[in-house]
């Protein structure tokens, strides 16, 4: 772990940061810096299809999309391309990048030792997720061996910006990372789909049963959150023997069940996260 004291506050960052590639996630992280304190001058943007906020933020001194001969070598770029185009993009970047750049990495699936080779610089490989967009992300790191304590508390500051980190030292774990926390937002809001879905089946209005399905995720997640008792033990208060709740989690946990289904869907996407490092 980090030590929390050591995180520089964005705000007394002087040197200059490239973000290639501002669609959700990149624009929910720089939305984050600009919060924290990251004045907006030392900040460029490589985005081919800007939103109206990013445009909004170019007003500010955000340089966006400035010609590369005016941009020099940069100390932080920011990967958040789509994996599948960053062989693409890897060339006109590497000519920002320095030995002593900070490279850090959002794709999915791409190696450290991937994107060195085609970038260079220090690199740390993270993985966000989408509630980062409203502060609540939750985001895992790992660095390679050049990465040195300062730039790893400054990475470090630039993931806190949208939510928690947790940093592991074994890359082979973020293609499980990505499953798990990557990709579980879109879990949850199949799961909250299909309980509405099983609502309007009972009986419900359309519009009651999406309300209720979503609100109840929503406030789950949140006691969840602030409680300090496990998910299993948050599930087993809310259960009465043979109550309606049992009845539903017999169905839920019987075989084949929830568990199975997720140890499925988490496998397939751990392996599409391998496929995408090739």
């Amino acid at each position: 772990m980090t030590d929390p004291s050591a995180v520089p506050s964005l705000d007394s960052f002087t040197g200059t940061l490239t973000l290639a590639g501002a669609g959700k996630m990149g624009g929910a992280m720089l939305a984050g810096w600009l919060a924290g304190g990251l004045a907006p001058e030392r900040v460029a943007v490589i985005e081919p299809s800007p939103s109206d906020e990013i445009r909004a933020l170019a007003q500010r001194g955000l340089k966006l999309n400035p010609v590369a001969d005016n941009l020099g070598v940069a100390d932080i770029v920011v990967l958040a391309v789509k994996p599948q185009t960053f062989g693409e993009a890897a060339p006109a970047l590497r000519a920002l990048v320095a030995p002593s750049t900070l490279v850090l990495s959002i794709m999915a699936g791409r190696t450290i030792g991937g994107i060195a080779k085609a970038c260079g610089g220090a690199v740390v490989r993270a993985m966000p997720n989408t509630p980062a967009a409203i502060g609540r992300g939750m985001t895992v790191a790992v660095g390679a061996p050049t990465v040195t304590p300062a730039q790893r508390a400054l990475a470090t500051a630039l993931l806190a910006a949208t939510g928690r980190v947790e940093w592991v030292e074994d890359e082979s774990l973020m293609d499980a990372v990505t499953a798990v926390s990557g990709s579980g937002p879109a879990y949850v809001f199949l799961l909250a789909e299909e309980l509405a879905r099983a609502g309007i089946a009972a009986g419900l209005p359309e519009a009651l049963a999406m309300t209720l399905a979503r609100e109840t995720m929503a406030g789950a997640g949140e006691l969840m959150h602030r409680s300090p008792l496990d998910a299993a033990t948050l599930r087993q208060n809310v259960t009465s023997p043979g109550g309606t709740t049992a009845a539903a989690l017999a169905v839920l946990m019987g075989e084949p069940g929830l568990r199975e289904l997720m140890a499925r869907a988490v496998a397939e996407a751990t392996r599409r996260s391998r496929d995408l490092a090739s």
